[in-house]
């Protein structure tokens, strides 16, 4: 019967999965346009494969000897300290609009206190292990 309002937990049914079915819409659309531009980028490139296109690229500088080198583990442990502290820099901006919230002052505040006394005993850690020394 077309036409006929609906009641009860069918309607509800048909509102919970209609709002999946935009969601799902959305979602094949956005499949849909990778595939179309992946597809017109293979059509309409130019395919002249030479000697020189096969080579490794590595910023102009033309491939010599092995592939393989070594780098020192010092800068992978500068970068993941780096790392640590700009995500941990990301908590203070959350912490700072809840302090200024009314009643959650000094929660907050030993809670920080806390949680950069952490941050202190891994920074301590790593000088200790001297880790921040650039030899």
């Amino acid at each position: 019967m077309a036409g006929v309002p609906v009641d009860g937990p069918t309607a509800l049914a048909s509102e919970y999965f209609q709002s999946y079915s935009v969601i799902g819409l959305l979602a094949l659309i956005g499949v849909l346009f990778v595939a179309v531009a992946f597809g017109a980028g293979r059509l309409l490139r130019p395919v002249v494969p030479t000697p020189e296109k096969l080579l490794t690229y590595e910023c102009g500088v033309d491939p010599v000897g092995e592939g393989w080198a070594h780098t020192q583990v010092r800068y992978y442990v500068y970068a993941f300290l780096y790392v640590i502290f700009a995500v941990d820099s990301i908590f203070l901006f959350p912490w700072a609009t809840v302090f200024a919230a009314p009643g959650y002052g000094a929660t907050t505040l030993v809670e920080m206190f806390i949680f950069l006394g952490f941050l202190a005993v891994g920074l301590l850690y790593a000088w200790k292990k001297g880790v921040l020394a650039w030899a």
